[in-house]
């Protein structure tokens, strides 16, 4: 139907006879002469239609936004004084001698160019939205992606291997998405959370090395960086250990940076314990572009009168900790008292602090303190004037989170970050996280592989690691994997330390502990999150702005209305009776 892409035309096509398709980007008449802006995946090109052609010039007069066009014309240059520098088309026009009318559109619900038009909308009419220029470069941008990851793949042979998506629910962390099944009554398929089990049977089964990109799906509460259904590049290996594996993967990150953004990384990643990022950040995804660091005041409060500072100083799960900001001094109340309201998110009952100010520290808190613990506090922190210095005193945990995103909020707010990119590996994670009721949860799931034997797991399984490890980049979890337990009687011991007992293990898993039993080989893998890595790389503030048809933080999709109800025939059939009103 055309001969060129709008978005390609320039100098090298003057005098060329064109035939151009696409969407009229913007109309424009200009005493006489109408102007349209036609647009195509490649770009923009100026149509210039004259009223010497009648009958052209009569149909331009009917065209509107989004209507769809054919359009035949001579490439001609534009006047000096008209060249357009900030499209690759703006030394050049199209003189229209034929335009034909493909199809018209309705007046779009919203301009493809407002900065004010709000997500529903957006998500709403998508394949409106999908239109705009800074959509189709993410869309593109994140096939980009995906191609340089498949083609990474192939050269290190690893094989691309398919996994079921109707399968056995297992415990993995976050509800199930259950599909009904109509041939056997009362039983239910379970959309996979990620094929981290099927993929451990295909090491079982001699592959060796093999990847995925593959949906997931997850039900749980969601935010920015979540979707029920979201994209992973899924890897598996045998006969690597961590460095190997996260050597390799590293070098696929940083070639793929390269590649698709022209971004380089550093040539090492550097490295974290999971207690260091949490000792020092308060989270374990530090974001390294912020050189802000929390400084631990146990020893320093023990002594205190003030009962906020000494309690949790003197409890065995307690934490009191700093974090100094500087030029922080500059902060007024009323923000001091929008941060208190931000860390009591996380738990924390409020947010003490010292300013240093030209004249010395001051703060409601001195008094209770005392000028050595106060002169103590500024020679750790090493604030100097003009600096302000944050506290979190509760539980480990709370401090942890509180003080970990105040971290990430001032740096966001106050502008702090001292490079663009950051990456970094987490390691050594917690094999286990104690509940509050005294029972154990695993911090990545029940296949991950103790640092330690059995016989020493089991004996002190809550100060137990993993050999888990994380990629951490700019804040944000990219990748997380683990070596995983190749042993039957290494994975029971983890499943009953998790209270599952003997039958429900076999009810759960018994496939896989079958496969054990048959020559398994040490083996350990790691996965991407593709929305995520993307949503990096094009700056996006959600993942919802990386994936074409996204659903909303209520896990809904407004363009097709889903979820919706089902007919009482469909229920029938499977047997599945919904104590709700429901349409004929």
């Amino acid at each position: 139907m055309r001969t060129h892409f709008c978005g390609e035309l320039n100098k090298k096509n003057l005098k060329q006879e064109v035939t151009l398709c696409g969407w009229v980007n913007r109309r424009r008449d200009h005493g006489g002469v109408i102007f349209l802006d036609l647009r195509d995946k490649k770009g923009l090109a100026q149509i210039v239609i004259n009223p010497e052609t009648s009958d052209t010039f009569k149909l331009a007069e009917s065209v509107r936004n989004e209507f769809v066009l054919k359009i035949t014309g001579n490439v001609i240059a534009r006047a000096s004084e008209m060249i357009n520098k900030k499209i690759p088309t703006g030394e050049i026009e199209v003189l229209a001698s034929e335009i034909k009318i493909l199809n018209t559109s309705k007046p779009i619900p919203f301009q493809l160019d407002s900065l004010e038009t709000s997500e529903e909308v957006r998500l709403k009419y998508r394949y409106l939205d999908l239109r705009r220029d800074e959509m189709q470069k993410r869309l593109r941008l994140r096939s980009k992606v995906t191609h340089f990851m498949r083609d990474f793949m192939d050269k290190n042979d690893f094989i691309d291997i398919e996994t079921p998506f109707l399968t056995k629910a297992t415990p993995e962390g976050a509800r199930d998405y259950l599909v009904p099944s109509r041939t056997h009554e009362g039983s239910f398929f379970a959309l996979p959370q990620s094929p981290q089990l099927f993929k451990q049977l295909l090491m079982m089964s001699g592959f060796e090395r093999y990847y995925q990109i593959v949906k997931c799906f997850r039900d749980e509460d969601l935010r920015a960086d979540r979707q029920p259904e979201f994209t992973q590049l899924d890897v598996e290996t045998s006969f690597m250990n961590e460095g190997e594996i996260t050597s390799l993967m590293e070098e696929m990150v940083r070639g793929l940076f390269k590649e698709v953004s022209n971004i380089t990384l550093t040539k090492k990643f550097p490295s974290i314990t999971y207690d260091d990022a949490m000792k020092l950040y308060g989270v374990d995804r530090p974001d390294l572009r912020i050189p802000l660091q929390l400084v631990d005041m146990n020893e320093t409060m023990k002594g205190v009168e003030f009962k906020v500072f000494s309690g949790p100083a003197n409890s065995e799960k307690g934490r009191v900790a700093a974090l100094k900001v500087p030029g922080g001094a500059s902060i007024s109340r009323k923000q001091i008292d929008e941060y208190t309201k931000y860390v009591g998110i996380y738990g924390a009952k409020g947010l003490a602090y010292i300013k240093i100010n030209d004249d010395g520290p001051s703060s409601p808190i001195i008094k209770f303190l005392g000028d050595e613990v106060t002169k103590k506090v500024i020679s750790l922190t090493e604030a100097k004037t003009g600096d302000i210095i944050f506290f979190g005193a509760d539980k480990a945990k709370i401090v942890n989170e509180a003080l970990g995103n105040l971290r990430e909020k001032l740096a966001h707010d106050l502008n702090l970050y001292d490079k663009e990119w950051a990456p970094i590996w987490v390691l050594d994670f917690p094999m286990f996280e104690v509940t509050d009721d005294g029972s154990l949860n695993a911090i990545h799931h029940p296949f991950t592989a103790p640092s330690v034997d059995t016989k020493m797991l089991l004996k002190d399984p809550e100060n137990s690691l993993s050999r888990a490890y994380d990629l951490v980049i700019n804040g944000s979890e990219v990748g997380g994997g683990s070596i995983r337990i190749h042993q039957s009687d290494m994975q029971k011991t983890v499943l009953k330390l998790l209270g599952i007992n003997d039958e429900e293990a076999r009810e759960k898993f018994g496939f896989l502990l079958d496969a054990l039993d048959y020559g398994c080989p040490p083996h350990g893998g790691i996965a991407f999150g593709l929305d995520r890595l993307v949503m990096i790389l094009c700056n996006a503030e959600s993942i919802r702005d990386v994936i074409a048809f996204p659903k909303t933080q209520t896990a809904a999709c407004l363009l097709t209305d889903a979820p919706s109800t089902v007919s009482k025939s469909q229920l029938k059939e499977l047997n599945i009776k919904v104590n709700l009103p429901l349409k004929a």
